[in-house]
């Protein structure tokens, strides 16, 4: 059993409650209050302090990718679609990226293949501490990787290979989600002893029923590519990066995109590719409807850069609370993990995160505490 007491609450679920407690109980939370107490041996003294749910990371490579990026395990660069990988069989758990992620409150993140394919694979939420990638992972598969622009063109161009165009990106896409109508027909209509399993279209048959989305790597007017191909095929969709959404407002909410996962800022601008820097762009998303995420490209950038651009919606007139909820549940609801992480709720994994001073609005904010699954993972409390 875990008290946290007299902490100034954002839910990220029914408000803000001051100066609340709760109550956690066999690794989940089992009470808020701020009016009762529990006494407990096991007990933090939250106040003065800012209580939050542990920070979602909507798009990440943890654990997968190494600093110099001369060791990509989640790029798997052998063909311009690979449907068939998974990116949870790639995740070292023992990596010092889980270590940074617990020092900057990042409790569960979106795991996806690199961005060197067209199709890259499958992606997997985990969380940042566990026993082992089995203990720490809570979905294998809540998206297959998709990526639009530079990264492939650069990938396969230079063997002058398809796709070495934004043309020949598009046409993959499209000959896969035909592969799979083809295959989904094959298996729904035809004789049992007639048909072929294939793992790949498998997965690719699962964006096409709308079990999981594709997450798009996608920036600038790679977005209108994406949104046509979703409507023609009638699949869901995130858009991630998402540099240069701002042009693209009423293409994005009246599309099959069911999430805007922004980041990282402070990258090399290249026109056309990631020459506009936007963030301020959740703030109207976001009024209008739009499910939207901050994140990191772990290990790509610093952890502690998702507060940072955090900081940067707040500057541009972001309302705090939804700045918050752009950290938790929203990315939660993205990776479809949120009956179980995103909010301070009862009944909920208790992964919570404790900030001296304000994030987002405070400069100097920092975490001093991480909890995952009720047990303390990180602390600067003596």
């Amino acid at each position: 059993m875990l008290v946290i007491n007299g902490g100034r609450i954002f839910t990220s679920a029914n408000g803000i409650i001051e100066k609340g407690n709760i109550l956690i109980e066999n690794g989940k939370i089992s009470a808020i209050s701020n009016t009762e107490t529990w006494d407990c041996k096991n007990t933090i003294d939250a106040n003065d302090l800012i209580v939050m749910p542990g920070i979602v990371d909507a798009h990440s490579h943890i654990g997968g990718f190494g600093h110099e990026m001369n060791d990509q395990d989640l790029n798997e660069m052998t063909n311009n679609s690979t449907p068939q990988v998974e990116a949870h069989f790639s995740i070292d758990t023992d990596s010092d990226d889980f270590k940074l992620a617990l020092k900057y409150g990042i409790t569960t993140s979106a795991i996806a293949p690199g961005s060197g394919n067209v199709i890259g694979g499958l992606v997997c939420a985990v969380k940042s501490h566990g026993k082992n990638i089995n203990d720490m992972c809570i979905n294998k598969s809540i998206a297959l990787k998709a990526a639009l622009g530079g990264n492939p063109k650069g990938v396969y161009g230079k063997k002058n290979q398809l796709p070495m165009t934004r043309m020949g990106i598009a046409e993959v896409i499209r000959e896969n989600l035909i592969r799979g109508k083809e295959y989904l027909d094959n298996k729904n209509n035809n004789d049992k002893n007639d048909f072929k399993y294939n793992y790949g279209l498998e997965n690719i048959a699962k964006v096409l029923n709308k079990e999981i989305p594709m997450k798009v790597h996608c920036e600038q007017f790679d977005m209108l590519t994406i949104i046509r191909i979703a409507e023609e095929f009638d699949i869901n969709f995130t858009i991630d990066q998402a540099w240069g959404a701002s042009d693209y407002y009423d293409e994005i909410i009246n599309s099959n995109c069911k999430g805007i996962v922004y980041g990282p800022i402070g990258i090399l601008l290249i026109p056309g590719e990631c020459g506009k820097i936007d963030i301020q762009s959740l703030i109207e998303l976001d009024k209008r409807g739009m499910n939207c995420a901050i994140m990191t490209d772990g290990p790509i950038t610093h952890p502690e850069m998702i507060i940072t651009q955090a900081g940067e919606v707040y500057r541009f007139g972001g309302e705090h609370e939804r700045i918050i909820n752009m950290l938790t549940i929203n990315p939660a609801k993205i990776m479809g993990v949120d009956n179980r992480v995103g909010s301070i709720e009862v009944g909920k994994d208790a992964d919570i995160v404790i900030f001296q001073g304000t994030p987002a609005v405070d400069t100097n904010a920092r975490v001093v505490c991480t909890i995952i699954n009720g047990e303390v993972v990180y602390s600067e409390f003596n």
